[in-house]
């Protein structure tokens, strides 16, 4: 049974795979400090509450946040007896290439969402993750990675306001009434909403124009489906992207060592 697990810079995602599909989903708050033995206990009794009675035998992680891997190499290692995969090391293959200026590095994250993109749509894809970022990963006719775009997250952009504006509340993030709001609450709330919506739309109509042939939109993150409500920015909407990709890499990786 496969353990997929994908580190955030906010959060933290483990879902169960069986090989067809997963068994079950839990997120916890991304902590550098969480050990090993913390990590079994969570997730351990997670999977006596809903009663899934499995044995782990493999793992696969995809970390933004490198200091949390060492803890989670422990955890494999000692509650799993096994070598997990980290998504961006020598020793996990990707089944696309990776073309960026030499010496950029890219986040395991951008990456394991263009493998499942790729394998889900094809090619010729913008990727848009809503996270603590913002990111839009352009996915090649072939599906490589070939670039992309980071801008503030959203929750990130309305904390900064509510940081640096004393007057400035902080507020959910909905979509307003109106465009123009009558108050401080639905003027900040349409800022953001319609400012996204904004960013998005002519983001992805810039990149269009730079790659010169049509290309699908496929959303992702937990942000999305509220933003798809204000214009219909994306084609398709995947809330386990991450997480699919993560199958397919693994399922590579496997075939490679059968092959080898």
């Amino acid at each position: 049974m496969l353990l997929a697990i994908d580190c955030g810079n906010t959060n933290t995602v483990f879902s169960i795979w069986d090989g067809t599909g997963f068994l079950a989903t839990w997120r916890t708050a991304t902590e550098v400090n969480r050990t090993a033995d913390q990590y079994y206990v969570w997730l351990s009794t997670l999977m006596q509450l809903q009663k899934i009675d499995v044995k782990i035998t493999e793992v696969i992680v995809s970390s933004t946040v490198p200091r949390v891997v060492f803890n989670l190499r422990v955890l494999c290692n000692r509650y799993f007896d096994t070598r997990p995969y980290v998504v961006g090391k020598p020793d996990c293959a990707l089944p696309i290439d990776v073309r960026v200026d030499a010496g950029t590095a890219v986040g395991p994250d951008r990456l394991v969402n263009t493998v499942a993109g790729f394998d889900l749509y094809g090619g010729d894809l913008i990727v848009v993750d809503f996270g603590t970022a913002t990111t839009f990963d352009v996915v090649g006719a072939d599906g490589a990675y070939v670039g992309g775009v980071i801008a503030p997250g959203v929750n990130l952009s309305l904390q900064a306001l509510h940081d640096a504006a004393a007057a400035l509340p902080l507020v959910d993030v909905t979509m307003p009434p109106q465009v123009v709001g009558r108050n401080t609450v639905d003027c900040m709330q349409s800022g953001i909403f319609w400012g996204y919506v904004g960013l998005v739309s002519g983001l992805v109509e810039r990149i269009r124009m730079e790659r010169s042939r049509p290309m699908k939109v496929i959303g992702t993150g937990g942000l999305a489906p509220l933003f798809q409500q204000g214009d219909a920015l994306f084609d398709a909407f995947e809330d386990n992207l991450t997480m699919h990709g993560l199958t397919v890499i693994y399922r590579h990786n496997k075939d490679l060592e059968q092959t080898a």
